[in-house]
């Protein structure tokens, strides 16, 4: 005996900026207990690389590509996305979303550390390359954003 399925719990909601908010304060408690923790274990903070910056802005720009399209095909041509293409970019999206939260806030927290030691050279180049990685962070955030609201399907205008 099959169930029939409500349509209404059939749906996928859009992220809550509650759990974003939750996924930045847990990133941002990790990367400010990341410093001390790695200074008694290594002897040393670890260093924020510009490649690790570039790699979460070329993350970004994808997810705004993707956003692009799936707007422009659903929403300005009107036309059929495979609903299982609609729902792997919508998943991706929500993931993306968390998780670029989540790697702002380990981010800011790890760069707060150094605050204080801006007239040295070293920790104010961790400052500026962990500001700039949040920065990116939050672009992931925001083009995933993008892409989850492409992914809203369009009202039918014949019903």
């Amino acid at each position: 005996m099959a169930d029939k399925i409500d349509p209404d719990q059939a749906t996928i909601g859009p992220t809550r900026f509650r759990f974003l908010v939750v996924a930045f304060v847990l990133g941002a408690l990790v990367g400010y207990t990341l410093v001390p923790l790695s200074e008694q274990l290594h002897g040393t903070a670890p260093t924020i690389q510009w490649t690790s910056v570039g790699v979460l802005a070329v993350i970004a720009v994808v997810l705004l590509a993707l956003a692009y399209s799936t707007y422009r095909t659903l929403h300005r041509e009107r036309r059929r996305m495979e609903p299982h293409r609609a729902v792997n970019f919508l998943m991706m999206a929500k993931a993306c979303a968390l998780v670029g939260g989540f790697l702002a806030g380990g981010y800011v927290g790890f760069g707060a550390q150094f605050i204080d030691q801006m007239d040295v050279v070293l920790p104010r180049e961790r400052v500026i390359r962990s500001f700039a990685a949040a920065g990116a962070s939050c672009a992931i955030v925001f083009c995933a954003l993008l892409l989850e609201r492409a992914c809203r399907v369009p009202s039918d205008p014949e019903s």
